[in-house]
């Protein structure tokens, strides 16, 4: 079986989860400033007492590898690193791209387009767009929105907006196909992912894994003269 911790820091929303074979068992979450680096383990620790369960008995921790918060990918990446090689189980990691994707199909019954959204600096957003099947069909990228943007896509057929992007992009496209959904990523999304991953042996290279932050993410965009910055 699948006991799998999973941790999400991404965004401002400090959450954590423990899933089996894929089924939720308890979750807990927090959005409350610096609670990434005062309270991680102190709710992991907490969740696991709540449920009587033993560090011993998990079989691999799964966190969200980013694009997100500096800080916060690099906390909860830490932590997620330190509970796998101290409890001897492997590390999952899971775009967070993908969670929100993954988030959003639970409430979709028709087939449609899935743009999961990062808010950026000023009118900038990131977004990776999936399939009804959570494939990805356009690959991770930076976008600066006007009333155009997504516009192929949202004449072919119904497209979702989900994550904490979508509010700047719904201010500036009202097309009939766009739906934007009101939802915050989650550790609770994390379970059927991870254990998918669990089940293939996918697992990330505890020696030289690390977040893909959004702050080098952003730098590969930059059009300023790199000798100026």
């Amino acid at each position: 079986m699948g006991l799998i911790l999973s941790i999400e820091t991404s965004t401002p929303i400090c959450s954590i989860a423990l899933h089996r074979d894929g089924k939720l068992i308890d979750s807990e979450s927090i959005e409350v400033a610096g609670a990434h680096a005062e309270r991680l383990m102190l709710m992991i620790e907490d969740l696991l007492e709540r449920i009587n369960m033993k560090a011993s008995s998990l079989d691999a921790v799964a966190v969200s590898e980013g694009p997100g918060s500096y800080t916060g990918l690099r906390i909860g990446v830490s932590t997620a690193k330190g509970l796998a090689f101290a409890w001897d189980i492997p590390l999952i990691a899971i775009s967070t791209m993908k969670v929100l994707a993954f988030a959003a199909q639970k409430t979709i019954f028709e087939q449609a387009y899935i743009v999961a959204l990062l808010d950026a600096r000023r009118m900038e957003v990131f977004d990776q767009v999936f399939d009804q099947d959570l494939n990805s069909i356009i690959s991770l990228e930076s976008k600066l929105i006007d009333q155009y943007s997504f516009i192929q896509l949202l004449e072919d057929k119904k497209v979702y907006f989900v994550g904490d992007g979508s509010d700047k992009v719904s201010h500036v496209i009202h097309h009939r196909n766009a739906v934007f959904i009101d939802l915050k990523i989650d550790a609770e999304y994390m379970g059927e992912i991870a254990f998918e991953k669990f089940t293939a042996g996918e697992f990330a290279d505890l020696a030289y894994f690390v977040p893909n932050y959004l702050k080098e993410f952003k730098a590969l965009h930059s059009k300023k003269n790199p000798l100026l910055l």
